[in-house]
């Protein structure tokens, strides 16, 4: 389908237009249950940050309006009850037709068989996706959602200490092909680290708060992995695991991170990045809109480093239909509306969140806030492999991100050896496995 941009400019008009936002209404409180076999209502759970919350009231009332007769029933709750209540739903055979799942997440459900079978009503629609993108939705060859939209880290950076580093914010990199090389970037820590005050640090890394599995980036960066290509026998006890651990212990090892800032962390790496304590943060483009608005000083987006190869982390979020729907073919007519070419970019305009079509570039959607940096988180988006997709999306990765936690933490920053942890991280990974 070609991207209908007048359609998609007016969309998206509306959806910035709209200020009246949908509350959380919880799990305890309607928005539960599918709808009656034959009816044309479905039911949609999600959480949902302001913008979001605006896209999608915008978008399902034109899907309602294509489609005479039709009620989308939208349930926003907050997300730290998001899975606990969809898991209540399911078991007690009372779940919403369409709800939202990280890519992280998405596996436990399609690997237990709790979700609807795509295949029937998507059969064309594999070549519109980028292939690592379809790879996040897919158990055993068969799609089990859609992927709505993604958001990977790449790195912020505050001109104006890097400037007063000493640092030619005129010769930054922009496009993966000129992107720092870890020595490079090792380089550029130094010389802040250099002129900066003690209570200020070069960088932050956004791995607080169950982002764990963003320390993945550096291993797949230096071409490593979990997983072996079974996708259960461990593979991190390797050059590539050893190379990653080092480099990413001697952040703190060399005060160019928070010692606070650990895996650990009840702090996430923007606000520090936000206060000014640190010249440089990884960070998702869907922040950008808070980064705007307060961050009071200059700063723009560049690529993450890279080492053997680029890469970066899977963020982003499917749409998925639950198997016990009783509209499957209203739901997947949904879920296809949500991810054709205008509806996306649409949201993605809305929300700084980055496409997951083939027909979406970047010059294909008009992003409202700081269209400048976006091109950046675009390409990195390419820097993911559809090997790294099949790891991040492991059903047995819930469990592995605790352990990751919780031995990366113990290396950051309690002085545990890289050959100890990842030996701990090896027998995570095999007992998660089981």
């Amino acid at each position: 389908m070609k991207l209908n941009r007048k359609r998609s400019l007016a969309v998206g008009a509306v959806i910035v237009a709209v200020t009246v936002l949908s509350g959380c209404v919880g799990f305890g409180s309607g928005g539960g249950g599918g709808g009656e076999a034959g009816s044309n209502e479905l039911t949609f759970t999600t959480w949902a940050g302001d913008s979001e919350a605006v896209a999608f009231k915008t978008l399902i009332k034109q899907f309602e309006a294509e489609n005479d007769g039709v009620t989308v029933k939208l349930n926003v709750v907050p997300y730290a009850q998001m899975f606990s209540g969809i898991d209540a739903k399911l078991s007690s055979g009372n779940a919403p037709d369409i709800f939202r799942v990280d890519y992280g997440n998405l596996g436990v459900y399609s690997s237990q068989d709790q979700l609807l079978d795509l295949s029937p009503y998507l059969a064309d629609e594999q070549n519109n996706f980028i292939p690592a993108m379809w790879q996040a939705v897919s158990f055993e060859n068969k799609p089990y959602g859609v992927p709505h939209q993604t958001d990977v880290s790449a790195l912020l950076v505050n001109t104006d200490m890097l400037s007063e580093a000493g640092i030619d914010v005129a010769s930054l990199p922009t496009t993966q092909a000129d992107a720092w090389t870890w020595n490079e970037f090792s380089d550029a820590a130094k010389q802040l680290r250099t002129a900066l005050p003690a209570d200020k640090y070069p960088f932050v890394y956004n791995w607080q708060l169950g982002g764990a599995p963003r320390w993945l980036s550096w291993v797949f960066q230096a071409n490593g992995a979990l997983f072996e290509k079974d996708g259960t026998t461990p593979a991190i006890d390797s050059p590539a695991g050893k190379k990653a651990l080092d480099y990413t212990k001697s952040f703190y090892d060399n005060q160019w991170v928070p010692p606070t800032s650990s895996t650990k962390s009840s702090v996430y790496a923007d606000t520090t990045f936000q206060e000014g304590t640190a010249a440089m943060v990884f960070a998702g483009s869907f922040l950008v809109p808070d980064m705007e608005t307060l961050a009071k000083f200059n700063w723009t987006a560049i690529p993450m480093p890279r080492d053997e190869r680029g890469a970066t982390d899977l963020g982003g979020n499917a749409l998925v239909a639950t198997k016990d729907t009783k509209n499957p073919e209203l739901a997947a007519k949904f879920l296809a509306f949500m991810v054709q070419a205008d509806s996306m970019s649409a949201f993605c305009a809305a929300t700084n969140e980055l496409p997951t079509r083939t027909d979406l570039a970047a010059d294909a959607v008009t992003f409202i806030v700081r269209p400048d940096v976006m091109p950046v988180f675009v390409e990195q988006a390419s820097t993911i492999e559809p090997s790294d997709v099949t790891q991040l999306t492991s059903p047995t990765m819930a469990a592995i991100s605790t352990a990751l936690q919780d031995q990366l933490d113990a290396a950051f920053v309690g002085g545990q050896s890289t050959g100890d942890t990842l030996t701990n991280l090896t027998r995570a990974i095999e007992e998660a496995s089981k």
